[in-house]
């Protein structure tokens, strides 16, 4: 398939516009019904109806391809370009809020860099299309294993750091004064879903290998004392990495004892490190590993 074909219809699908397509692609309204006119030739499927404009079934099912299958293509017109290019002199870099701890931050060179919190599942992409030079990204993993990470692009991870995780508590909470708490007790407990700051439900979800956890309130925020703030007046219990834990006011921090899981924070990136992204990667002590 033409990729130039495939990103218009994907453009066209989103805004569920010809003409709304056109302007954002800087075509003329004929050029793009042409395009999706020599796509449907091509695959043998009407993909679109016309009024509303919406996806058939057959075009459902190519927008599930399409945006792994552009990403890529961008990925690889990121690594050639950085291969070839000269080695930057700035670094940017992408992290979630919760890979950001004491060592990282000051690994950071002290001019030079643009810092980019997003979510965990933007910031492989990030890597991958060269809008950021390295990404900071953590989540809940098995002692030593690796990270499940979107299958982007061909990218480099390394282990910068692992710590045990807590179950945040307001302090009068009937469980604060335990002294360690499996997650398959909390199944049924009140949970903030923070998918920006604190371990999204999800991952508990797969540790525990259960259904359940399911929010009281959601936060969308990458704010760690806004968590903490939310758990203090007793909007729900939040997962996190024991040391943000412990520091949180108002809150009590009990270890999680069930399962054996860690929090876990990569460091990730496209290509060879080099300039700056050498060395933080190398203040970070993951050059080697």
């Amino acid at each position: 398939m033409d990729p130039h074909l495939l990103r218009t219809y994907v453009t066209v699908a989103r805004l569920a516009s010809f003409s709304e397509a056109a302007r954002e692609l800087g075509y003329t309204q004929s050029a793009v019904s042409q395009h999706i006119a020599a796509l449907e030739q091509d695959l043998g499927a009407a993909l679109l109806t016309r009024r509303p404009v919406a996806p058939t079934p057959a075009g459902d099912r190519l927008l599930e391809h399409a945006g792994p299958l552009l990403l890529r293509l961008d990925a690889a017109r990121a690594e050639v370009v950085r291969m070839a290019a000269a080695p930057e002199q700035g670094l940017t870099l992408a992290a979630t809020s919760a890979a950001l701890t004491p060592r990282t931050v000051r690994a950071l060179p002290m001019a030079g860099v643009t810092l980019s919190v997003l979510s965990r599942d933007e910031i492989p992409a990030a890597v991958a299309t060269g809008a950021a030079d390295l990404g900071l990204v953590d989540g809940l993993a098995a002692p030593s294993d690796p990270l499940h990470l979107p299958d982007v692009a061909p990218l480099s991870a390394h282990a910068v750091a692992e710590e045990p995780v807590a179950v945040l508590l307001a302090e009068g909470h009937p469980l604060a004064r335990r002294a360690g708490l499996r997650l398959g007790d909390l199944v049924d407990a009140r949970w903030i879903d923070a998918p920006g700051t604190g371990l999204p439900l999800a991952q508990l979800r797969a540790a525990n290998g259960t259904s359940g956890f399911r929010p009281a309130l959601r936060y969308d925020g990458t704010d760690l004392r806004t968590l903490a703030a939310l758990v203090a007046a007793g909007h729900g219990l939040a997962l996190l990495p024991r040391t943000p834990a412990d520091e949180a006011r108002g809150t009590v921090a009990v270890p999680l004892t069930s399962p054996r899981v860690v929090h876990r924070t990569e460091l990730l990136h496209a290509g060879a490190l080099r300039g700056p992204a050498r060395t933080l990667a190398a203040q970070l002590d993951v050059t080697r590993s």
